[in-house]
């Protein structure tokens, strides 16, 4: 039987996997300098951090290492957002809460020195994200580790962090909903039928069809992300096929999944 570590690092491997995927790398599909063995190798070098979460290591401590491996392949940032929602996982997984509410208790217990590994975590990648909500320039992630003593002094913790976005963030709403979406999302992976590369493409459609995903506001705009939302729908309801709106993204080079994964509009659904 696998443990948490070991599923978490699955899902990593199986959500890359799903195709198709619109607008996002997967099995079949690169886009440019970024490509699915990337993914691969990030999900690979997570392991150590996924492993340290389900042996009780903090959030904050196992999401860096996470970080630092997914890193350490020359793709860059491929699963930062992925992860900030799968440790949380794995961690209230290793405690016997793998629940809304078990894995709410997990975040909320976490503590400043979380939020200060938080922070540390973009040392090792290339981000891009937005201006930090007004008042808040202490705060900015951009500056990573500097910003530890600004988190210390106001005692914030990650919990804390992600709170702050919640009303703007898909990860932080996350943390701050009981990983609502998520549980959603795995509800409908287990109901559905057929290989899994393909619930899981169905999976991803479904949730970018929900709501216009802040990600792509973000990244190309409310117009894309109105586009992306529209054209998902399209494909649920029988009047377009996923396939082919995969190879016209791929060739308009429309990707919302990029090397710079900005934290502050990332997507547990996607990364």
């Amino acid at each position: 039987m696998r443990d948490p570590a070991e599923n978490g690092q699955l899902a990593l491997l199986l959500e890359v996997a799903g195709t198709p995927k619109p607008g996002n790398v997967d099995r079949e599909r690169d886009y440019g300098d970024l490509r699915f063995e990337h993914f691969l190798a990030g999900a690979v070098g997570a392991r150590t951090g996924l492993r340290a979460a389900a042996d009780g290591a903090s959030i904050g401590t196992a999401f860096e290492s996470s970080i630092e491996g997914m890193s350490g392949q020359s793709g860059g940032n491929t699963q930062f957002g992925a992860l900030l929602v799968t440790v949380p996982l794995v961690r209230a997984a290793a405690d016997g809460r793998l629940t809304p509410d078990g894995v709410t208790e997990t975040v909320e217990a976490t503590t400043v020195e979380d939020a200060c590994a938080f922070y540390e975590a973009f040392e090792h990648v290339g981000v891009a994200v937005d201006d930090p909500p007004e008042g808040l320039d202490s705060l900015d992630v951009r500056r990573g580790a500097a910003a530890t003593d600004a988190l210390r002094e106001r005692g914030a913790t990650l919990y804390d962090v992600m709170a702050l976005s919640a009303d703007r963030d898909g990860v932080a709403a996350e943390w701050c909903s009981g990983f609502e979406r998520s549980f959603e999302a795995a509800g409908w992976l287990l109901d559905d039928e057929g290989p899994i590369h393909r619930r899981a493409s169905r999976a991803f459609l479904r949730l970018l069809a929900a709501e216009p995903d802040t990600f792509v506001i973000t990244r190309n705009g409310e117009t894309a992300a109105e586009e992306a939302t529209r054209r998902a729908r399209a494909v649920l309801d029988g009047e377009a096929d996923a396939d082919a709106l995969a190879e016209e993204f791929v060739a308009r080079d429309t990707v919302w999944h990029r090397i710079e994964l900005p934290i502050s509009q990332a997507k547990p659904r996607y990364d």
